[in-house]
Protein backbone atom coordinates (compact mmCIF):
# COMPACT_ATOMS: atom_id res chain seq x y z
CA UNK A 1 0.00 0.00 0.00
CA UNK A 2 2.00 3.45 -1.27
CA UNK A 3 1.21 6.28 0.86
CA UNK A 4 -0.52 9.17 -1.36
CA UNK A 5 1.91 12.16 -0.88
CA UNK A 6 0.16 14.54 1.97
CA UNK A 7 -0.99 17.98 1.58
CA UNK A 8 1.69 20.96 2.74
CA UNK A 9 0.15 21.74 6.32
CA UNK A 10 2.33 21.87 9.20
CA UNK A 11 -0.75 19.97 11.53
CA UNK A 12 -0.06 16.79 9.13
CA UNK A 13 3.74 16.92 10.53
CA UNK A 14 3.32 13.29 11.60
CA UNK A 15 2.14 11.77 8.01
CA UNK A 16 5.03 13.74 6.52
CA UNK A 17 7.33 11.74 8.88
CA UNK A 18 5.55 8.49 8.09
CA UNK A 19 5.38 9.51 4.36
CA UNK A 20 9.64 9.77 3.99
CA UNK A 21 9.92 6.76 6.74
CA UNK A 22 7.68 4.59 4.30
CA UNK A 23 9.90 5.79 0.74
CA UNK A 24 13.33 5.54 3.12
CA UNK A 25 12.45 2.39 3.79
CA UNK A 26 12.08 1.28 0.64
CA UNK A 27 14.64 2.99 -1.25
CA UNK A 28 17.11 0.95 1.65
CA UNK A 29 15.41 -2.48 0.91
CA UNK A 30 15.87 -2.02 -3.24
CA UNK A 31 19.72 -1.11 -2.74
CA UNK A 32 20.57 -3.94 -0.28
CA UNK A 33 18.62 -5.85 -2.42
CA UNK A 34 20.76 -4.70 -5.57
CA UNK A 35 23.60 -4.98 -3.51
CA UNK A 36 23.72 -8.49 -2.26
CA UNK A 37 22.36 -9.16 -5.95
CA UNK A 38 25.15 -7.51 -7.63
CA UNK A 39 28.06 -9.61 -5.27
CA UNK A 40 29.87 -12.58 -6.36
CA UNK A 41 28.65 -15.83 -4.35
CA UNK A 42 31.86 -16.78 -3.38
CA UNK A 43 32.08 -13.85 -1.39
CA UNK A 44 29.39 -14.76 0.80
CA UNK A 45 30.95 -17.52 2.30
CA UNK A 46 34.70 -16.34 2.44
CA UNK A 47 32.86 -13.65 4.71
CA UNK A 48 31.62 -16.42 6.49
CA UNK A 49 28.19 -15.51 6.29
CA UNK A 50 24.85 -16.73 4.90
CA UNK A 51 25.12 -18.09 1.10
CA UNK A 52 24.03 -15.82 -1.65
CA UNK A 53 20.23 -16.87 -2.55
CA UNK A 54 19.83 -16.88 1.70
CA UNK A 55 20.69 -13.65 1.52
CA UNK A 56 19.22 -12.19 -1.55
CA UNK A 57 15.76 -14.16 -0.08
CA UNK A 58 16.13 -12.22 2.95
CA UNK A 59 16.92 -8.88 0.99
CA UNK A 60 14.02 -9.55 -1.41
CA UNK A 61 11.45 -10.54 1.17
CA UNK A 62 12.28 -7.46 3.40
CA UNK A 63 11.72 -5.27 0.57
CA UNK A 64 8.53 -7.04 -0.41
CA UNK A 65 7.20 -6.38 3.32
CA UNK A 66 8.28 -2.71 3.05
CA UNK A 67 6.67 -2.62 -0.20
CA UNK A 68 3.19 -4.41 0.64
CA UNK A 69 2.79 -2.93 4.38
CA UNK A 70 2.30 0.13 5.54
CA UNK A 71 3.41 2.23 8.67
CA UNK A 72 -0.22 2.65 10.16
CA UNK A 73 -2.52 -0.86 11.54
CA UNK A 74 -1.77 -4.31 12.13
CA UNK A 75 1.23 -4.48 8.90
CA UNK A 76 3.27 -2.28 11.05
CA UNK A 77 4.95 -5.47 12.74
CA UNK A 78 6.00 -6.82 9.36
CA UNK A 79 6.69 -3.32 7.98
CA UNK A 80 9.24 -3.52 10.59
CA UNK A 81 10.72 -6.78 10.62
CA UNK A 82 11.61 -5.76 6.89
CA UNK A 83 13.36 -2.68 7.85
CA UNK A 84 15.24 -4.74 9.96
CA UNK A 85 15.94 -7.57 7.52
CA UNK A 86 16.97 -5.08 5.26
CA UNK A 87 18.81 -2.97 7.83
CA UNK A 88 21.13 -6.71 9.50
CA UNK A 89 22.21 -6.71 5.57
CA UNK A 90 23.49 -3.64 5.44
CA UNK A 91 25.04 -3.20 9.05
CA UNK A 92 26.38 -6.64 9.25
CA UNK A 93 27.00 -8.71 5.90
CA UNK A 94 27.48 -5.56 3.45
CA UNK A 95 30.69 -4.17 4.75
CA UNK A 96 31.96 -8.00 5.45
CA UNK A 97 31.77 -8.34 1.52
CA UNK A 98 33.37 -5.05 1.10
CA UNK A 99 36.28 -6.26 3.11
CA UNK A 100 36.29 -9.60 1.92
CA UNK A 101 36.65 -8.62 -1.84
CA UNK A 102 38.63 -5.29 -1.31
CA UNK A 103 41.64 -7.30 0.29
CA UNK A 104 43.86 -6.64 3.43
CA UNK A 105 44.41 -2.96 4.09
CA UNK A 106 48.12 -2.22 4.46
Amino acid sequence: MLFPIPPLDLSLLDVWVMFLAYYAGLITGVFAFAHALSQRADAFTAAERLTKPAWLGITGGGTFALLLFSLAGPGLMFWLAGLVAVIVYLVDVRPRLIEVQRGPRW
